[in-house]
């Protein structure tokens, strides 16, 4: 299921992540690989930030439903 379905500071582990091979680029320079953990911290304004590696990170709603958890 996406992260974006997942609860506010519950810990996840990314099994996939999705899309064309610049966004999964993309969201991989940022720390999001299959096997890393995450949790969302907080969603607002269509916006939702992830906490990953001890870094929060913004992305927009579309952005983050393609990381798989």
């Amino acid at each position: 299921m996406p992260i974006t379905m997942t609860n506010p500071g519950e810990m996840n582990q990314i099994r996939k992540i999705t899309g064309k091979d610049d966004t999964r680029r993309f969201l991989s320079t940022l720390g999001f690989v299959e096997g890393e953990y995450v949790s969302v911290v907080n969603e607002m304004g269509g916006n939702v930030i992830l906490n990953i590696k001890g870094s929060r990170v913004a992305l927009n709603k579309a952005l983050a439903q393609r990381i798989l958890v």
